[in-house]
């Protein structure tokens, strides 16, 4: 009698884990996506870190280089120096 059950208890027994494997929380499938999730993330960070670091750079340069806050300023603000004159020439596609 216990032969008789022994066998189908087994058989139940690996289907339930062979589930778990592929299909319930921790399968093969979650370890895959997280695993993939992960490598996108460090992507992200090393890009992040890459930016962070030309910000670093670019701030170090304002503190040190008072030409550099100055082709800044003349660049992204239009700012000129006291006694310059601004001339703008458009281009010959541009109607004024």
């Amino acid at each position: 009698m216990f032969r008789k059950l022994l066998i189908p208890v087994l058989v139940v027994l690996f289907v339930v884990l062979q589930y778990k494997l592929w299909v319930g929380e921790g399968s093969l499938a979650e370890v895959a996506t997280l695993e993939r999730d992960i490598e996108a993330q460090q992507k992200a960070i090393e890009e992040m870190k890459r930016h962070n670091m030309a910000m670093q750079a670019e701030i170090d340069s304002f503190k040190n280089d008072q030409e550099a806050v100055e082709a800044r300023a003349r660049s992204d603000l239009g700012m000129i120096r006291e006694g310059e004159v601004y001339f703008q020439i458009p281009d010959k596609g541009e109607k004024p």
